[in-house]
């Protein structure tokens, strides 16, 4: 439990404001969530937070942003018809937050338990 308070405990991000300059070029674990109801919608790692973040989500296509994609196909986001309206959805009404983390392992490990531990809405299908 103290892990996912430490995790909490850093600073909202929201994707409205968000320059690259904001975010490190550095490994690490996300969460983002809904500022309206502060449910986690998506929990990932990366070998690059400001790529995955900045790039990825805010402004990649569907094959680089999950999230978005999940969005648009989640029944219950019926105003989110596509990807300009899912970017525009993380525009108004998300944020996130990080944590710098160098070791392959731990990231792997810290994505899955604040998964777990957050409640995500959205994760990915096994294969």
């Amino acid at each position: 439990m103290a892990l996912a308070e430490e995790f909490l405990s850093t600073p909202k991000l929201s994707f409205q404001d968000l320059k690259p300059s904001d975010l490190p070029a550095k490994p690490g674990v996300y969460a983002i969530f809904c500022k309206d109801t502060e449910e986690t919608l998506y929990v990932g790692r990366t070998k690059n937070i400001r790529q995955r973040l900045y790039n990825n989500h805010l402004h990649g296509p569907f094959s680089n942003a999950r999230l978005k994609k999940y969005l648009v196909e989640d029944p219950d986001e019926k105003e989110i018809s596509d990807i300009t309206a899912a970017k525009q959805y993380l525009l108004d009404h998300c944020y996130f937050q990080f944590t710098v983390e160098e070791d392959t392992m731990k990231r792997g490990r810290l994505e899955g338990l604040l998964s777990f531990m957050l409640n995500v809405r959205y994760m990915y299908e096994e294969h």
